[in-house]
């Protein structure tokens, strides 16, 4: 067993955190000891994080002259810090996983000449990321064909996937039953955080105007925002469907083990998990995130059969009724839906990056 330590960083937002999270669990298991290198507002996602110790280390964005020059100072700062730091834990390797937090821990093991990796959860390159690439040792990406990687980094990708919950990946091995004649059929829509009208919105008005051979058997699961709770609910409350609604899910992996189709952005963890999942979808990605990775991210699925893709600007409750109306109708397609998302998993994510950890490590 090793005791090597490993130090883990990541921006502090959960599509960094999780797949950090996963990883350091696999290493932990294998005997490894895990340090956590995040910002203030990745600590909200670290609860239950197996690492012995936390650096909380400087690192600013800024626009402009000025917020350059202090992003600068701060970034300095944080180098610095984490240089100590790594001398102090004599760290095998650092491991970084996009988000600014990860850049000065990064910056301070490149300084070492200690061993470094990236891993990126979407299908573009993130920006801490890009700017790292060139100096790193590898990049392990998550879905193929990484845009907006630099030239002379194509030949150290690997493509590994993105790390999911244990509970999450227990499903891959699980059968697709797709609706049976007359039976309920299953709609988990997740995701309603950001461009909240969208999915709290539009969604319910769109599976309520459907024909009634398909409403009546609807079984509506709805994560939604807490203001527009009320509204969901009164209109599958209006169109006789049986629904639940509610700001969150814990127990994501037995809603995911239920649904026939999820409508829902397309986010890092959301495509890797349906993939692994095996559950058919209709994807709207998020029109604001950066270098539009989610259209990338949703592509990646679409391409395998796994879902279908509609962008924001052509989501209308017309165009979502009729998009649903054809999946739901056809349990042949559901099944050759999720077939085609399957394909597209790499549920061995986790153990795989763990591996190129401790080849890096040496």
């Amino acid at each position: 067993m090793s005791s090597k330590v490993c130090v883990v960083a990541a921006g502090g937002t959960g599509g960094h955190m999780f797949p950090a999270e996963a990883l350091s669990r696999e290493l932990a298991a294998r005997g490894w000891r895990i340090v956590l290198a995040t910002d203030h507002r990745g600590e909200q996602y670290a609860h239950s994080f197996p690492a012995e110790e936390r650096l909380a280390l400087d690192a600013a964005t800024g626009s402009g002259p000025v917020g350059m020059a202090k992003a600068g100072v701060a970034i300095l700062k944080g180098v610095m810090q984490a240089r100590s730091a790594l001398t102090r834990l004599d760290a095998a390797v650092v491991v970084g996983f996009g988000g600014y937090p990860s850049a000065p821990a990064l910056l301070a093991a490149l300084s070492q000449k200690r061993p470094t990796l990236l891993h990126e959860q979407n299908a573009v390159l993130g920006r801490t990321n890009r700017w790292l690439a060139p100096y790193v040792g590898s990049i392990a990406s998550s879905f193929p064909d990484l845009q907006r990687v630099p030239d002379k980094v194509q030949g150290r990708v690997t493509l590994i996937g993105n790390p999911v919950r244990p509970d999450i990946r227990a499903l891959y091995d699980r059968p697709f039953a797709a609706p049976v004649e007359g039976g309920p059929i299953h709609v988990l829509v997740t995701g309603g955080s950001q461009g909240a009208r969208i999915l709290s919105e539009t969604a319910p008005r769109a599976l309520a105007a459907l024909p009634d051979a398909i409403r009546s058997r609807l079984k509506v699961q709805q994560q939604s925002r807490p203001e527009t709770l009320e509204s969901a609910r009164q209109i599958y409350l209006e169109a006789g469907i049986e629904a639940e609604v509610a700001p969150f899910f814990r127990d994501m992996a037995a809603r995911l083990s239920a649904a026939h189709l999820v409508i829902g952005r397309a986010g890092a963890s959301t495509c890797s998990e349906l993939a692994v999942a095996a559950v058919p979808s209709l994807l709207i990605p998020l029109k604001i995130a950066m270098d539009d990775h989610q259209r990338f991210n949703a592509a990646s699925l679409a391409r395998a059969g796994g879902a279908e893709v509609m962008l924001e600007d052509a989501v209308t409750v017309e165009a979502m009724t009729a998009a649903l109306a054809a999946i739901l109708s056809d349990p042949a397609r559901l099944s050759a839906m999720s077939a085609g998302a399957r394909s597209a998993a790499l549920p061995d994510a986790t153990s795989d990056l763990a591996d190129i950890v401790e080849a890096a490590a040496g």
